[in-house]
């Protein structure tokens, strides 16, 4: 069993490695475990490999150690992190003068790898949150319902795996400039939450907010996995629907409404996101 202690992190002061093998049933439902541990080395060690039908999430507690990943090279100190798809080739070790302490899961299942597309689009797969706790609690609780299964286990481990994948893809940075940047682009969010209904341009967004609107562009689908035009169709759509369900509105004034001026656009628009025409949803979701 992993003891708890009175280090800093709880961890026990043996290496702990914990080996999944996922039912058929996990497989084919959930996010399953492969691996998970925590290894606290006094020596060097080094792991090669490549195509391996698996993702790695990993913390550095202490020391340090070195991360080779495709064709870039990274070293990693305590609070920093890294998040990778092993199908590609990489490798990595502890230094030998400071031998790194961490922890790490090794996952697949479900919808992993969209997930995993979707983290580095928006990150490097090395990374220094504000903060490792949330990231270590998970952890620690994989550890923990893993060590002595039961017929919970497997789906309490895809819960925490979700939880684990939802901090990935939410954490803040300990740089100053991404939390700043991160800060405006919400601000410019709720601009365009506010008046998806006007006619809104990157130019004016550029100089309402003091940014290029080329960056602007880059950045914006970075964050929130769409672009800015993306952003306010969808809000446009949203709006469009609950007009359809709830009012006797013509399909020409939801069009306007919703600030599309051409009402075949609109309906075109509405078919692509819905797959069906804006009066067959209207009539699917009043009968």
């Amino acid at each position: 069993m992993l003891q708890e202690n009175t280090e800093a992190h709880g961890f026990a002061e043996e290496d702990v490695r914990i080996i999944s093998t996922p039912s058929t049933m996990a497989k084919k439902c959930f996010f399953y475990l492969q691996e998970t541990g925590y290894l606290k080395t006094c020596q060097k060690h080094n792991t090669k490999r490549t195509n391996l039908q698996s993702f790695l999430f990993a913390i550095v507690l202490g020391g340090k150690g070195v991360l080779h990943y495709g064709e870039a090279n990274y070293t990693l100190t305590k609070g920093e992190c890294f998040f990778i798809d092993c199908r590609q080739s990489h490798s990595y070790h502890s230094s030998g003068d400071t031998p790194w302490e961490v922890m790490w899961v090794h996952f697949n299942g479900c919808s992993s790898e969209p997930y995993f597309e979707l983290f580095s689009a928006q990150n490097d797969v090395v990374f220094c949150p504000a903060s490792t706790a949330k990231f270590i609690d998970v952890l620690q609780e994989l550890m923990r319902i893993n060590e002595e299964k039961t017929a919970e286990t497997e789906i309490l481990t895809s819960e925490l795996l979700v939880h684990l994948l939802t901090q990935l893809l939410t954490f803040r940075s300990i740089r100053s400039e991404d939390n700043a940047l991160r800060a405006k682009l919400q601000i410019i969010l709720t601009y365009l939450n506010e008046r998806f209904c006007t006619d809104i341009t990157l130019d004016e967004l550029s100089q309402k907010f003091y940014i290029s609107k080329y960056y602007l562009a880059r950045e914006f689908k970075k964050a929130y996995g769409e672009t800015i035009f993306q952003h306010i169709i969808a809000m446009r759509i949203n709006y469009a629907k609950r007009l359809l369900r709830f009012t006797d509105k013509s399909i020409d004034e939801i069009a306007e409404l919703c600030g599309f001026h051409d009402q075949s656009y609109f309906t075109k628009q509405f078919k692509k996101a819905e797959n069906m025409t804006c009066l067959a949803f209207r009539k699917r979701w009043r009968d």
